[in-house]
């Protein structure tokens, strides 16, 4: 089969489908699966939304550090009955003012990824005024009161405004190191010149929780860089499911309007090939036949019997594509009446037993009797059991046996059953078999082939009927088809009524 362009109707149909958009989808879910499958190796792939999430966490908070520089600095004034706490206290609120104005301006801009770093570099340097601002309150003192008193409240301070700012700036990297290391160069500063124990003790106290907050603050932003990591997968996830989705539901749609254009197709040339065809049958029918008169050369009256033969294996098989494409077009209805199955399968039985005898081919009936009726369409129905029944004589051998069986199903639906003693059909393609127009190896070999449409017109009348199709088939010792139907479509028995004359069961007969 060629591998080039089609030309046909149907193939034009399905190929002017938005090519372009095809590729710009199959574009997206390259990208997308890349992207998922790199990832940003490390926490500077997140640098953007974790100053995003610092920024709106200095945003939501922008209050509470003003007000303990305001709580630090009036305690501080009412302990030492000094305005230097006030001037102190004025220059932190200008440099925490400066930071939040910072943020402000930060969440009114996109900031480019070229620029995260110099906007963390901006907030990290807000941090260390900020942090000399708390080392300068280190230098406080208070000549009214008892200095061990005034340390206390300065080492008080310190460490909630160490906690606070740990809270505060986790989300920006090394923003508590870069606040209070100067705090700590200061203690140290103040211990070496004025040895006190006191302040040897705040110093050890206020390094060991920076250590240690610095720590945790590491730990904490590594948790978000995570979380992000996690959050950025499960949206790449979701984006690639909604790309294969849409790709999905696009080769979905482009399937049908294929199988519509074909069935259409293949609706619109039947009809159109059947026209001419009966003329050809009938014409072919009278010639053979003779009925206006003898012909005279008998070469002539053969070539009309093959004429005649050729045309009618013709027109079953555009009539069978014909229902195939109703049926899979979905305009098959159904004129479902009450039938016993038993009686239209010895029917079709009597329309191949003349083939079979001709083929010293036996069949014998094992059938349930009594049974109730079953609600299908009876054309259908025929239509099945004589497609089982004519492969079954076509591909048992002569002196062969086809075995027919009518009865219940376990679930209370009734079923048939149609086994030769054939060459079989290899597993491996039963499914060829069962597709439109295909043919296993024994049958393209056999001088009987047939259509290839037998099958999967008797599997889609039985889906039609909500029923099932089964086929079985060993090499070399035969097949077993069955047709089942629903226990829902088995109809109740209904007492008669006295009053009412009993009606024998009419047979109907197509032999």
């Amino acid at each position: 089969m060629s591998k080039g362009v089609s030309t046909s109707t149907d193939k034009n149909i399905v190929d002017k489908s938005r090519s372009h958009r095809n590729a710009a989808v199959s574009k997206a879910v390259r990208t997308t699966r890349e992207r998922l499958q790199a990832g940003p190796s490390n926490a500077s792939g997140f640098d953007k939304e974790m100053l995003g999430l610092h920024v709106d966490t200095m945003l939501q908070g922008a209050i509470a550090m003003p007000f303990f520089i305001i709580l630090v600095t009036a305690i501080g004034v009412s302990l030492s009955q000094k305005l230097d706490l006030v001037a102190w206290g004025i220059t932190a609120l200008c440099v925490n003012a400066i930071g939040i104005l910072l943020a402000r301006r930060a969440k009114a801009i996109d900031i480019p990824a070229d620029k995260v770093n110099y906007w963390r570099r901006r907030f990290l340097f807000v941090q260390i005024v900020l942090g000399i601002c708390w080392a300068a309150f280190i230098f406080q003192d208070c000549n009214t009161c008892r200095e061990a008193n005034f340390d206390f409240y300065k080492a008080a301070v310190l460490l909630i405004a160490l906690a606070a700012t740990a809270m505060g700036t986790f989300l920006l990297r090394n923003a508590l190191l870069f606040t209070f290391a100067p705090v700590v160069i200061a203690l140290g500063a103040l211990t070496m010149r004025s040895g006190n124990p006191a302040y040897m003790a705040l110093t050890v106290i206020i390094s060991t929780s920076l250590i240690f907050l610095v720590f945790m603050t590491n730990r904490m932003h590594r948790s978000n860089v995570h979380i992000l990591s996690v959050q950025a997968e499960k949206d790449d996830l979701i984006a690639e499911l909604e790309v294969a989705k849409s790709m999905s539901d696009e080769a979905r749609r482009r399937a049908e309007e294929a199988n519509m254009a074909k069935s259409r197709f293949l609706a619109s040339m039947s009809h159109e090939l059947r026209t001419p065809l009966n003329a050809i049958l009938g014409f072919s029918e009278v010639m053979s036949t003779e009925v206006l008169g003898p012909l005279n050369n008998p070469i002539y009256k053969e070539y009309t019997g093959d004429i005649h033969r050729s045309g009618q294996h013709l027109l079953d098989l555009i009539n069978e594509i014909l229902d195939l494409s109703r049926i899979e077009a979905g305009k098959y209805d159904l004129n479902e009446e009450a039938i016993h199955l038993v009686e239209i399968t010895e029917d079709c039985i009597g329309m191949v037993q003349l083939r079979a005898r001709t083929k010293n081919i036996s069949i014998t009936e094992q059938f349930e009797y009594g049974m109730p009726s079953v609600w299908v369409d009876e054309k259908a129905m025929r239509q099945v059991i004589l497609n089982l029944l004519s492969n079954a004589v076509k591909f048992t051998p002569s002196g062969g046996e086809v075995s027919v069986k009518v009865g219940w199903t376990a679930g209370g639906g009734q079923y048939l059953s149609i086994k030769d003693n054939g060459p079989g059909i290899p597993e491996d393609e039963i499914p060829v078999v069962l597709s439109a127009f295909g043919q296993g190896s024994i049958a393209i070999k056999s001088a009987e082939q047939g259509t290839g449409l037998g099958l999967p017109i008797v599997q889609a009348i039985l889906a039609k009927h909500n029923g099932d199709f089964m086929l079985r088939s060993k090499l070399r010792e035969g097949t077993e088809a069955i047709a089942i139907l629903p226990a829902k479509r088995v109809l109740q028995s209904v007492p008669a009524i006295e009053d009412a004359p009993a009606v024998e069961r009419r047979r109907k007969s197509f032999a």
